[in-house]
């Protein structure tokens, strides 16, 4: 009963690790014994909900923004609950007064959407300029002459006609 009771504690432990192994081999927790174990347990159902809960908690987290201030506010709650002779190290009070270093492109990010639409925009003077937007249209005038050309020598005007009415010359 004690050996029963000392394996279920292990494959509880490893089911909340993410893992059972279980003579040398591992299975991964949408093994149906794992799944099934996890049913029963109510153990096991607690910590994983709680480890869900951490996950949707931290993903919160995440999708919001935050001041530059949070390294610096979050590294000054951990250093509080360290011992007093830890709290007074240099290192721990160059800690509570760390911010992030932003990389240049973080930095510069407030400047990169005007500059990317004006960069569209005066692409589509020069293509414009160049002509690029007549010449798809006469391209596209031509291949539909083309085919209604073809049409009409394999299968008739009359058909040809309805297929490219006769608005195109």
């Amino acid at each position: 009963m004690v050996r029963l009771k000392i394996e279920k504690q292990n494959i509880c432990k490893n089911v909340r690790k993410g893992f059972v192994s279980f003579l040398g081999i591992q299975f991964s927790p949408e093994t149906p014994w794992i799944r099934n174990h996890i049913a029963n347990c109510p153990r096991c159902q607690n910590r994983l909900a709680s480890i869900g809960k951490v996950k949707l908690a931290l993903s919160f987290i995440k999708s919001q923004s935050h001041g530059l201030d949070l390294l610096m506010r979050a590294n000054t709650q951990t250093i509080n609950v360290l011992k007093h002779s830890l709290r007074e190290v240099p290192k721990a009070q160059k800690l509570k007064t760390a911010k992030p270093e932003l990389k240049l492109s973080q930095k510069l990010i407030w400047c990169l959407q005007p500059s990317m639409n004006i960069a569209a925009c005066l692409l589509i003077l020069l293509l414009m300029k160049c002509g690029l937007f007549s010449s798809i249209d006469k391209f596209q005038t031509q291949g539909r002459k083309t085919y209604k050309q073809y049409y009409a020598n394999q299968v008739g005007e009359e058909i040809a006609e309805d297929l490219f009415p006769s608005d195109i010359t």
